[in-house]
């Protein structure tokens, strides 16, 4: 386990920072073990604790919050792969090292041997198709083969074992090696990310023990080298040594990303010259191509982890006790085919949890559909859900499929379900049960292969006691349930959420927006949210948009947060402006309705404003225990 942030944005780009110590602080004072010049990044930003074998990002009241995968957090165990943000800087969180091989023996230079090492200079760029013309005598058709056959497998070969296996494979048919191998070396590091053997008779991968000295060299100076037995040495007077070896560099616009490696023990067909520039060739041609396939596996790997990891929570901010049930619960009921049914408030995110139940359930690969029944009218809603056969009805030009169709496979959702008519619930009610229904003029019974997902904001019990929803209806929609938290039951994740919306619009409003400031959120705190999430959204968007500074500020809230008394609890942060603008809207208030003899409506006429905000200002105010007096 090697534990270490890596920094691809910001002042620090390009710098690895290893997490060895127990607790790593990262801010812009020097005291921080991680110091970054960011004037976004408060003194002491967050620091990353080791915990057993695990590591934990904890924010530090930064100001303008740490993000871990595009959320904001307070504290987060970190996985491989997590990408931080902070201010300007962007890091990943690399745990696991890639897949090692065996490491190579070390072996020096013996004596009796003699090695030709060919410099860079000496080396002239050719592309591989012109190297037969530098005299490879009568071997010329037979290398230009297998430079043909290099050039052809590097582009039709997907998987780096099997590309490095092919390589070696076409490489044994023009040079006489027993073993060959492949080396890839690690990013900034001595040793090898990976090394595949391959031996000519047993045509199967083995562990290659490879010359460290030779393999150094040749990448360090970045050239071929040929090393050859002399005086009898490997023909036979020494069971097992080896008479010749090639080492040549895998050069990547100029860089060393590994070696090619080949060695023999056959003293009657030693390597020669010619066998170096082959080798060579198939290294030039051949090195972009393996070290672009390492990289593809390893982002597809890492995609794949990083989307198993993040698909149940799929963005849910917060980090709240209900927020973490509702977590729970998708990770627990998302696997199953289940029908669920999710009740909540407007605008508390009933179908963010839908989409995730749909994410982390084997149908996640196929469609979700989502349909608002209260959005349409019966006789449209009932098209759009069915679909319908062409001549079905005046305007019905062309057959179409509804939702149930578009959805198979998937999961279908039906947000608002409570305004389905009773028609439309007992239609419903029959594609619960049988999972089979017929297009609007239709005759053929088409199959419902979907997962269904309701949800509504009002209370079905006391719908179903009224009569305007089915009992059985809503028995067959109510197996397994879920509420979901307004925000005033999870107020604490209010500024979390305020600075990822608060990111999310800076980034498409092309403005650079910092963060929340400390009265801003002390007004976002003591507002009670009757939009709940979406009204949360709806006011950064604004703040972000009439804003002008790097903060959002009070004066960028709406109006109706800003007014909210803070009462006893008032966060000692708020400036004198905004108290002496709220005691004046007081007294205007009262004055106005006192002239007006206690009627609203009067107030709201002399003040020139709607009776309706007038109603709003006098409830966040707390002025009706003194209208009363």
């Amino acid at each position: 386990m090697n534990p270490r942030l890596i920094a691809i944005s910001g002042p620090r780009k390009g710098s690895t920072f290893n997490l060895t110590e127990a607790e790593t602080t990262i801010g812009r004072d020097p005291a921080n073990r991680v110091v970054v010049s960011d004037q976004a990044l408060s003194r002491r930003h967050c620091v990353i604790k080791k915990e057993g074998d695990r590591l934990k990002l904890v924010d530090l009241e930064s100001r303008n919050g740490s993000f871990v995968n595009g959320v904001p957090v307070r504290r987060r165990w970190l996985e491989h792969g997590d990408q931080i943000e902070i201010g300007e800087s962007v890091l990943f969180f690399l745990l696991r090292e890639e897949a090692t091989a065996p490491a190579p023996a070390e072996e020096g230079e013996e004596a009796g041997s003699s090695t030709l090492r060919l410099r860079r200079e000496d080396l002239p760029d050719l592309p591989p198709q012109e190297l037969p013309e530098r005299g490879l005598s009568v071997r010329n058709t037979r290398d230009l083969n297998t430079l043909l056959k290099v050039s052809a497998a590097i582009n039709t070969i997907p998987k780096l074992d099997d590309l490095q296996r092919r390589l070696l494979e076409l490489v044994f048919e023009a040079i006489p090696a027993e073993q060959g191998a492949i080396l890839l070396a690690r990013e900034n590091q001595e040793d090898f990310a990976s090394i595949f053997g391959l031996d000519r008779i047993a045509g199967f991968a083995v562990p290659v023990h490879v010359s460290r000295e030779i393999i150094s060299k040749a990448i360090g100076e970045r050239a071929p080298i040929l090393r050859q037995a002399v005086s009898g040495a490997g023909t036979g007077e020494k069971e097992g040594a080896i008479a010749s070896v090639l080492a040549v560099p895998l050069l990547r616009f100029g860089k060393a990303v590994g070696a090619l490696y080949l060695e023999t023990s056959n003293g009657e067909a030693p390597f020669d010259r010619d066998h170096l520039d082959l080798l060579n060739g198939v290294a030039a041609a051949a090195a972009l191509a393996l070290e672009s396939v390492r990289q593809a596996e390893w982002l597809e790997s890492e995609n794949q982890w990083l989307h198993a990891e993040i698909k149940v929570e799929h963005n849910m901010v917060g980090e709240s006790r209900p927020i973490r049930e509702v977590r729970q619960f998708i990770a627990k009921v998302g696997p199953r085919d289940s029908t669920v049914l999710i009740l909540g408030e407007t605008g508390t995110g009933k179908e963010l949890v839908a989409r995730a139940l749909h994410l982390n359930s084997p149908r996640a690969r196929r469609p979700f559909v989502a349909i608002n029944c209260a959005a349409l009218i019966e006789t449209l809603l009932e098209s759009e859900l069915f679909g319908h056969e062409k001549g079905a009805f005046t305007g019905a030009f062309a057959q179409k499929k509804g939702k149930l169709e578009v959805a198979e496979g998937g999961t279908l959702f039906l947000d608002e379900v409570s305004e389905l008519t009773p028609a439309l619930q007992a239609k419903l009610l029959r594609v619960i049960q049988e999972r089979e229904f017929e297009r609007l003029g239709g005759t053929r019974t088409i199959r419902a292969d979907i997962r269904l997902i309701a949800a509504t904001n009002r209370n079905l019990d006391k719908a179903v006691r009224d009569g305007t929803f089915r009992q059985d209806l809503y028995f067959r929609l109510n197996v397994v349930s879920i509420t979901t938290p307004s925000l005033r039951e999870r107020s604490e994740d209010i500024p979390l959420l305020a600075a990822y919306f608060a990111a999310k619009y800076s980034r498409q409003c092309n403005r650079r927006v910092m963060g929340v400031s400390s009265e801003a959120r002390a007004c976002l705190m003591r507002y009670e949210w009757p939009g709940n999430i979406r009204e949360l959204e709806n006011a950064i968007e604004r703040a972000v948009v009439m804003g002008s500074g790097g903060l959002i500020r009070p004066e960028d809230l709406p109006a109706d947060i800003v007014d909210v008394e803070a009462g006893s609890a008032r966060d000692a942060s708020v400036s004198q402006y905004h108290e002496v603008l709220r005691e004046t809207k007081k007294r205007l208030i009262l004055q106005a309705v006192e002239q007006a003899g206690n009627s609203y409506t009067g107030a709201a006429k002399l003040l020139g404003v709607h009776p309706n905000y007038l109603h709003r200002l006098i409830r966040n105010l707390n002025l009706k225990t003194e209208l009363k007096k």
